[in-house]
């Protein structure tokens, strides 16, 4: 099916990636799409295009990729030719997922339907940069996918559509992201057909009653407390798959825990010792219960279900965690 709402895409990574070839697919033409500049990864550290470059290329859609949009900012020129790039494109609505860059006022008042955002939560619960790492660390029963009108805030326009999404008790935020992208893409397809159809689509400003915030995700925070319960380790560790991994330092060497469950244990053991460990797992006592590791990774090497990495190991009952609370 062929529209006739005209796009303005800005978004870099997969999740963006997949709400761009559900609009693309679906028949809306993109008159532009807006992503972070290349940037350096993998081992040899090359400059490598995101995944929304890469989709818009192969498909033949014209990219920009500006440092900033902000006159007033660090990069102001790019950001004017950005700016003057946006006033000379013709479209109706711009969407935003994922994109990394603060969007100013100008921008917003753009397009004739202002700019939608496609967020990773159910609003006003979990604003910010890291709403999938955060209901998962939270406990989280469910969480979705909120279209938002954009405003000048951090994730505070009106709501316009939204999904719901069951975190599963498995769930890390690997598999947790593309259930979301998923939900995000075919919500902003109806969301925009309706937007098409009907010339508007309704908001409802959000409550303040609920609101929470998602902090980015910072590499201290790997580091395990073991004094914490051990259901709280385990959903930072399901969080914390694929960025940052759960660590555990033991005698001087960081292991990366990846997968984890509760354990059964009524021992006294100080919290961050081994107090078991066969195929099943590494368990490990905690501020209250205990952790049994089923997939681990030493420096350098794979991720390994325990098995595997026991055979190759010589952890042993008795040995004890660092613990983060302990400095």
């Amino acid at each position: 099916m062929n529209h006739t709402l005209r796009i303005v895409f800005a978004g870099t990574p997969e999740f963006a990636s997949a709400a761009l070839a559900a609009i693309d697919r679906a028949g809306f033409p993109v008159a532009l799409v807006l992503t972070q500049p290349d940037r350096p990864a993998g081992r040899g550290m090359k400059l490598s295009a995101s995944p929304v470059k890469q989709y818009a290329l192969a498909r033949g859609l014209p990219v920009a990729q500006p440092t900033s949009l902000r006159r007033e900012g660090k990069y102001p020129d790019e950001a004017a030719a950005a700016l003057d790039l946006l006033h000379a494109t013709q479209y109706d609505v711009m969407v935003v997922a994922a994109y990394g860059l603060i969007l100013p006022r100008e921008a917003l008042d753009m397009p004739r339907h202002g700019c939608i955002n496609i967020h990773a939560s159910l609003l006003p619960r979990w604003r910010g940069a890291a709403p999938i790492h955060r209901a998962i660390e939270a406990g989280d029963a469910e969480t979705g996918i909120t279209l938002m009108q954009m405003d000048a805030g951090l994730d505070t326009g009106a709501m316009l559509k939204s999904a719901h999404v069951p975190i599963g008790t498995s769930d890390t935020t690997a598999t947790l992201h593309d259930k979301l992208a998923a939900a995000g893409a075919q919500l902003v397809v109806d969301g925009l057909a309706e937007l098409e159809r009907n010339g508007a689509l309704p908001g409802t400003p959000q409550p303040e009653a609920g609101a929470t915030y998602a902090n980015k995700i910072a590499k201290h925070e790997a580091a395990l407390d073991w004094t914490l319960p051990a259901d709280v380790l385990v959903r930072k560790i399901r969080a914390f798959d694929p960025f940052p991994a759960g660590l555990g330092v033991l005698e001087g060497i960081a292991l990366k825990i990846w997968s984890a469950e509760s354990a059964a244990y009524a021992g006294d053991a100080v919290p961050g010792t081994i107090v078991h460990a066969d195929a099943a797992g590494v368990t490990i006592a905690t501020g209250n219960g205990a952790l049994r590791a089923t997939q681990l990774q030493k420096p350098g090497g794979k991720r390994l279900p325990a098995r595997e990495f026991l055979a190759g190991s010589s952890l042993k009952v008795g040995q004890r965690f660092d613990s983060a609370a302990q400095g």
